[in-house]
């Protein structure tokens, strides 16, 4: 059942003119708003993006605008240990993590909504672009935003039944212009406030100097290789590295140069052709299936291996283990290990999980 007008919602508030907007439109529909921002982890010369002193002042002063409570909720410890460490322990066994996969599922849902309960609020609302849809079966399905611009399906693949009966998504039918211009009428001061990036607890830093700060063992210098074993130079680390990653190589040749694997045992990266890179299966592992039930037998669906990949048709087999295997209609060159595999049916996200890799 959705929650009704007039439900306690909490609101997760950046600062930012999406979750401004979000908050801004449950108070006009007559829910009981109250916002709350996570104060996310960053190391001590670093600033979290999410809840940087700038950002916390702009959703104090919405909430204020909006006449609704604002808490700031400490969620540090839970948030190095459900997202920073697992990024870590990523570049540490050779694979390219997303950290907002484990930041949505295990801080801005499970983490959120026990505090939402604390305050006596059965529903949470986030910024999202996604939409949620109630069968006629009582099950939650979530479909994607129809700015495919802005749509966000990719990232909340790894949400639950739970989690979508408890969740409220104000800017499901709205694309980013349209949320812009809700701001200006509202006179929120957020209104053209940039877009946040990813990675926020790296802050001004690329992740590559944030792990040399935090682990400089992950950038060990090492030999990088072609598929036949021949020493081609000599990389930096090999968290410096992705598949699929042409530039930044050093390496000259009669075509590009393309990473093609990681060498975990021996510390070398292997680079190779382009037809050297292209895949069309593989496995993914830590499968979550969005209706909360394992499909018996394969199926069809467009399949995305990165956020702003075009989708790709292939057939996903269910395995035991919660595993799948993912074969497409076509060989793509940037199948990157740590990353998401998530799978739709025109407009329905099915789930997804992370792409396995490859153990030489």
């Amino acid at each position: 059942m959705r929650s009704p007008v007039g439900s306690r919602i909490v609101v997760g508030m950046s600062g930012g003119v999406d979750s401004s907007v979000a908050a801004a439109l449950l108070k006009d529909q007559g829910y009981d708003v109250i916002g709350v921002m996570l104060r996310l982890w960053s190391d001590s010369e670093t600033e979290n993006r999410c809840c940087a002193p700038d950002a916390q002042l702009e959703a104090r002063r919405i909430a204020a605008q909006l006449d609704i409570p604002f808490y700031v909720i400490d969620a540090q410890d839970a948030f190095y240990q459900a997202v920073v460490q697992p990024f870590i322990d990523g570049y540490a066994g050779g694979i390219t993590p997303n950290p907002c996969l484990n930041c949505n599922r295990q801080i801005r849902w499970q983490f959120l909504l026990s505090k939402a309960k604390a305050l006596g609020a059965d529903y949470i609302a986030t910024g999202h672009y996604a939409r949620i849809r109630q069968s006629e079966d009582g099950a939650y399905q979530l479909l994607k935003n129809p700015d495919p611009e802005k749509d966000q399906s990719y990232f909340l693949h790894v949400l639950t039944q739970e989690d979508l009966s408890r969740t409220v998504f104000p800017l499901a039918e709205f694309s980013k212009p349209e949320v812009r211009q809700l701001a200006r009428e509202y006179k929120l001061s957020v209104a053209e406030r940039p877009d946040s990036q990813d990675l926020c607890f790296v802050g001004q830093e690329n992740y590559r100097d944030f792990l040399r700060k935090i682990d400089p063992s992950l950038l060990k210098p090492g030999p990088i290789l072609n598929p036949a074993g021949s020493v081609l130079g000599e990389h930096q680390g090999l968290a410096d590295y992705t598949i699929g990653q042409r530039k930044g190589l050093g390496i000259a040749g009669p075509e590009p140069y393309y990473v093609v694997d990681k060498d975990l045992l021996n510390n070398a990266l292997i680079i190779g052709s382009k037809n050297d890179l292209g895949r069309i299966s593989f496995n993914a592992e830590r499968i979550n299936w969005i209706n909360g039930e394992t499909p018996s037998v394969p199926f069809i669906a467009d399949i995305r291996i990165r956020y702003k990949s075009r989708a790709v048709p292939g057939r996903v087999t269910p395995l035991d283990n919660n595993l799948a295997q993912i074969d497409l209609t076509e060989s793509l060159p940037d199948i990157t290990p740590g990353q998401a595999a998530v799978f739709y049916q025109e407009q329905i996200c099915l789930g997804g999980g992370i792409i396995q890799r490859e153990v030489l």
